[in-house]
């Protein structure tokens, strides 16, 4: 099992590139609050829903002075066709070799349709000014997440 993040936990620093092939750090964000999601694969239906999802509470978060983040093991072509298709336009990173995944515990042995699976947990955290996690969200269903989200944080 893969060791997950708490509340109050540091939230690991990391720089991965983005769908332009530029690095972006989280160290970025310090000073803001940010929603680090991870989601499995760019352009399918889950991801997708919660992905523009995401993108339409753009406005609400950023009032709550909350930056989006997404990350997948997608490699930067595939993120900016998904980006374009979709009109994301929040930060999406590539993690390839699934390092970022695997320090947020997003990275492990999970249920799908029954069966035992390697691979991404769903996952989405909530990262304080300070770069501590305030909010740990694993195994979240893809449709009504952000909302669940926004209702939390009342934006």
């Amino acid at each position: 099992m893969t060791d997950r993040l708490e509340p109050g936990d540091e939230a690991p620093d990391f720089t991965l590139p983005d769908a332009d092939g530029e690095p972006f750090s989280l160290s970025s964000l310090r000073g803001r609050k940010v929603f680090l999601y991870f989601y499995p694969a760019a352009m399918t239906p889950g991801c997708t829903k919660e992905s523009v999802d995401f993108e339409e509470s753009l406005p609400a978060l950023a009032e709550a002075g909350i930056e989006v983040v997404g990350v997948s093991p997608d490699a930067p072509a595939k993120l900016t066709r998904f980006r374009e298709r979709d009109g994301l336009t929040f930060p999406l990173l590539s993690d390839q070799d699934k390092t970022v995944l695997k320090a947020y515990g997003a990275h492990g042995e999970k249920k799908l349709y029954g069966k035992i699976t390697v691979g991404v947990i769903r996952s989405t955290f909530l990262i304080d000014e300070e770069g501590k996690i305030e909010k740990a969200y694993y195994n979240v269903k893809a449709t009504g997440h952000v909302a669940r989200l926004r209702r939390e944080l009342g934006s």
